[in-house]
C-alpha cells in the first residue's frame, strides 16, 4: 500500500515547441483539481458546527460537549497535518488527496447515520469525539499535498498572489458547507425526519465524492512527472530556498525535521502566531451559529447564512491581502499580516459590541435595535470573516517561503500544528466551551479574541526585518542564477 502513494517517476522532457503550451495547460488543471480538492475537504470537516446548535437543543449534546467533540477534529488534524506532510513530500499528490477526500466523506456519512443515545448525553460525546478524530485525522491528507502542488508548479516570485487565490477554497468551502448543510437538513426535514441535523453532515460528504473524481483526472504530481522542466527554468526564478545538493527529489528524514523545522527560529515565530490566528478564525466562526441562537441574536436560519456570509467574505479578503502583499511589498507577508490583524481587531471589538452600538446608532436615527444588532453583527461577522483569513493564507506561504519545495508539506505541517492544536483544538474548542458554560460567558470569549489579535500582530511584526533581508538575498542570488543561465 505504501508503494501505492510513491511519486511518479520524471518523463522524458518534451520537445520544446511543446513545452510552453503544456505547461500553461497543465498549470491551469492542477490548480483547479488543487482547488476544489481543498474547497472539498472543507465540505467534510467543520459539520458538526452547523448541526449542534440543533443537537444542543434536542438534548443531545451541551455546549460543553460540543467543544469537546468539535475539539477533536482539530487534536487530530494538528498531529496529522504535521505527520501526513512529511509523507506528503514523499508521495503522488493526486492519490494522496483523492484517497483522504473519499475516505473522509465515507467516515462524514457513517458520522450522520449512527443512532445517538437520547438519555446519554456523555455517552454522545465520546461516540462523537471518536468519529471527529477520525474526520480530523483524514483531513490532514487535504493541505499537505496541495502546498506540494503549488510549490512545484507555481515559483515563488508569484506565489504570494497565486496561493491566496487558491487558499480561497477553503473559505469557499466552509460556506459552501455551510448552505449545503442547511440544504441536507431541509430535505431530511421536507421527509418528515426529526433528526433532520443529520443532513449537514451527509448531504454535503456526497458532493465531496464528486468532487473527488474531478481531482483524479486534473491532479498531477510534479512538471517532470509529465515530461516537462522544473518551474525554477520555465520561470527562470530562482529566488526560492534550494535543497542541498542531491538532496532534490527526496530530502532525509532527520534533515527534514531537525534542519529545515526545528532550527528554524523564523518558522517558530509564524508558527506561534498562527495559533492565535487560528483562535480568532475558529473561535469567531465555529461558535457563530451557537452563540447568535444562544443570545437571541438571529435565529438558526439566521446564523447559518451568517455563517456562511463570514466565511464567503474571507474569499474577497484573502485575494485583496495576495495583491497586497504581491504588489505592495513585492511578495513580502510579515506586512499584509500585521495590517489584516488591526482590522481584524476593530472588528471582533464591533461584534462584541453589536448591541451597544445598534442602540448607539437607533438613538440617532430610530428603528428597532434587535434588527440592528442583527446588521451590525452581520457585518462585524463579514468583516472578520474578510481579513481574518488573508493572515491564514500568508502565514502558509511564509512557512513555504523558508524551506526547499520539496519540504514543503513538513513546514506547513510544522505550522499548522500550533494552529490547530494550541489555537483550535485547546483554545477555540476546550477553553471556548468550558469559558461559555461558566459563570464568565461569553464577554470571557471576546476577551480571548482580542487579546489574540494584538498578540498575533506582534509576532507577525517581528518576521517584518527579516523577511525584507531574505528578499533582498533572494533577489541578488536570482540575478545570479539567470545570468549564469543565459551564458
Amino acid at each position: 500500500m505504501a508503494r501505492f502513494f510513491d511519486p511518479p517517476a520524471p518523463k522524458p522532457t518534451l520537445r520544446r515547441d511543446k513545452i510552453d503550451k503544456t505547461y500553461k495547460s497543465m498549470r491551469l488543471k492542477v490548480f483547479l483539481g488543487s482547488f476544489l480538492g481543498y474547497f472539498a475537504y472543507y465540505l467534510v470537516r467543520k459539520n458538526l458546527s452547523v448541526a449542534a446548535p440543533d443537537m444542543i437543543s434536542q438534548g443531545l449534546l451541551t455546549k460543553e460537549g460540543f467543544g469537546i467533540a468539535a475539539s477533536a477534529v482539530s487534536i487530530a488534524y494538528a498531529f496529522s497535518k504535521f505527520i501526513m506532510g512529511s509523507v506528503s513530500d514523499r508521495s503522488d499528490c493526486r492519490k494522496f488527496l483523492v484517497s483522504g477526500l473519499v475516505a473522509l466523506s465515507l467516515v462524514m456519512i457513517i458520522t450522520g447515520v449512527i443512532p445517538y443515545s437520547a438519555t446519554n448525553v456523555s455517552l454522545n460525546v465520546i461516540l462523537m469525539f471518536i468519529m471527529m478524530l477520525i474526520v480530523g485525522w483524514l483531513s490532514g491528507m487535504g493541505w499537505p499535498p496541495c502546498g506540494r502542488v503549488m510549490s512545484h508548479w507555481f515559483s515563488q516570485n508569484e506565489r504570494s498572489f497565486k496561493m491566496s487565490l487558491w487558499n480561497t477554497s477553503h473559505t469557499f468551502g466552509g460556506g459552501t458547507m455551510g448552505i449545503l448543510g442547511s440544504a441536507g437538513m431541509a430535505i431530511l426535514a421536507s421527509w418528515g425526519i426529526s433528526q433532520s441535523w443529520r443532513g449537514a453532515f451527509i448531504f454535503p460528504s456526497m458532493v465531496a465524492i464528486v468532487i473527488a473524481i474531478f481531482c483524479w483526472l486534473t491532479l498531477r504530481d510534479t512538471p517532470e512527472s509529465c515530461g516537462l522542466p522544473a518551474i525554477e527554468d520555465y520561470r527562470h526564478d530562482y529566488t526560492g530556498v534550494k535543497a542541498e545538493k542531491g538532496e532534490e527529489i527526496k530530502i532525509p528524514f532527520k534533515r527534514l525535521f531537525v534542519d529545515y523545522v526545528f532550527k528554524n527560529k523564523m518558522l517558530w515565530i509564524i508558527a506561534i502566531a498562527n495559533a492565535f490566528v487560528y483562535l480568532v478564525r475558529y473561535g469567531v466562526g465555529d461558535w457563530s451559529p451557537t452563540y447568535l441562537q444562544e443570545t437571541g441574536i438571529m435565529n438558526g436560519e439566521e446564523s447559518r447564512i451568517a455563517f456562511s456570509l463570514h466565511n464567503y467574505a474571507g474569499v474577497v479578503g484573502t485575494i485583496v491581502c495576495g495583491l497586497i502583499s504581491t504588489k505592495w511589498f513585492k511578495g513580502r507577508c510579515a506586512p499584509a499580516n500585521v495590517l489584516y490583524m488591526v482590522l481584524v481587531l476593530i472588528g471582533v471589538l464591533l461584534y462584541w459590541q453589536a448591541g451597544p452600538v445598534a442602540s448607539y446608532f437607533v438613538g440617532i436615527f430610530g428603528g428597532d435595535v434587535a434588527a440592528a444588532t442583527r446588521t451590525v453583527v452581520l457585518v462585524a461577522l463579514i468583516g472578520i470573516g474578510f481579513f481574518i483569513y488573508g493572515p491564514v493564507a500568508l502565514i502558509g506561504i511564509q512557512a513555504l517561503n523558508l524551506v526547499p519545495k520539496n519540504a514543503a508539506g513538513t513546514a506547513a505541517g510544522f505550522v499548522g500544528f500550533f494552529g490547530y492544536l494550541l489555537g483550535d483544538a485547546i483554545l477555540a474548542k476546550i477553553v471556548m466551551g468550558a469559558i461559555a458554560d461558566s459563570n464568565l460567558g461569553w464577554n470571557a470569549t471576546f476577551w480571548m479574541f482580542a487579546i489574540a489579535c494584538v498578540i498575533a500582530t506582534v509576532l507577525c511584526a517581528t518576521t517584518w526585518k527579516q523577511e525584507k533581508e531574505d528578499m533582498i538575498k533572494n533577489e541578488i542570488r536570482n540575478a545570479k542564477e539567470n545570468e549564469i543561465k543565459t551564458k
